[in-house]
């Protein structure tokens, strides 16, 4: 029996999404055609229009869909209840976990934030900043325990946001260090830079 229609659809648009993704991320957002995406799908420009209005609907889509398993994966891990320690500590292991084998997500979802347009960079961006929020207020726990010294909670926030997230930038399976060795790492790292 034949593949019906819809089945179909969602295939090529599931493949679309996967070749623009690696696309944006070799190429850079500016630099990718619709004729790119569809030849490295192996259909006809035409076809991807039926599921995408515009390449940029493609990019917010690839965004949202990065943000929105990130936020969803961190609300099912973390225990909002526990010492900020501890919260701290377990935002590290997830955040590094969570991005170490999805480079092109990650590059694609922080460089080409310049690429949106209107309002779909405050949509992206809101995301962003509600994910950023979880750590800001994980750091002003601690600070208001005194089980952290920082100057800033934002500032604070995005500099270790942006240090974790920059292991993609040079983590590879099967490389000299595990992804536990690295949390481990990193764990001590952070704990280090909030200590009293």
């Amino acid at each position: 029996m034949g593949r019906i229609a819809g089945a179909v659809g969602k295939e090529t648009a599931s493949r679309a999404r996967e070749a623009a993704l690696g696309l944006f991320a070799r190429h850079g957002y500016a630099a990718v055609s619709m004729r790119e995406i569809a030849g490295e799908v192996g259909v006809g420009a035409g076809a991807l229009y039926n599921h995408f209005a515009t390449k940029q609907d493609l990019l917010v889509e690839l965004m949202t869909g990065h943000m929105q398993a990130l936020l969803e994966a961190w609300a099912e891990t973390h225990d909002p209840d526990s010492a900020p320690e501890t919260r701290l500590d377990a935002f590290t292991r997830f955040h590094i976990r969570f991005h170490a084998d999805r480079a092109d997500e990650v590059f694609v979802a922080y460089m080409e934030l310049r690429s949106l347009e209107q309002p779909n960079f405050h949509r992206i961006e809101k995301m962003r900043r509600s994910y950023e929020a979880e750590l800001e207020t994980i750091l002003t726990d601690g600070a208001a325990s005194g089980a952290f010294r920082i100057e800033d909670a934002r500032v604070a926030a995005m500099a270790i946001i942006a240090m974790l997230t920059g292991v993609t930038t040079w983590y590879r399976q099967g490389g000299r260090l595990s992804v536990s060795r690295v949390e481990e790492i990193y764990v001590d790292m952070v704990a280090r830079s909030v200590r009293p």
